[in-house]
């Protein structure tokens, strides 16, 4: 899909995104970690927000997101805690990273499905 960020474009970016946002536990998602793709979304960010931005390679806004820590590589001390309590997040890819968001952490007006 060739986006020229234009609203309408945006939007069915954003949908499409959306009905690809699933449930997931960390024991599926551990071969991502060990492949270094897993990128942690906080609660404070809508974790649809973060996907249409590395889709569109907005390198700005995920830049602020970096440095704020909002989102982040997943660490080894979150993988541990994680594969301890095996927690579910909402789940999206954008290749080649895949975006996860504690669902015990999630907002309620984060709009998914």
């Amino acid at each position: 899909m060739a986006i020229n960020n234009n609203s309408d474009d945006i939007d069915a970016l954003r949908a499409n995104i959306n009905s690809e946002t699933a449930q997931i536990n960390w024991s599926e998602l551990q071969r991502f970690f060990a492949g270094g793709w897993l990128i942690y979304v906080s609660s404070n960010t809508n974790i649809l927000d973060v996907a249409v931005a590395f889709s569109l390679d907005d390198k700005e806004e995920v830049s602020k997101w970096l440095t704020s820590s909002e989102i982040a590589k997943v660490s080894d001390e979150q993988a541990k805690l994680w594969h301890q309590t095996n927690t579910s997040f909402w789940s999206t890819v954008v290749k080649p990273w895949v975006l996860i968001q504690p669902i015990s952490e999630t907002h309620s007006d984060n709009n998914f499905h």
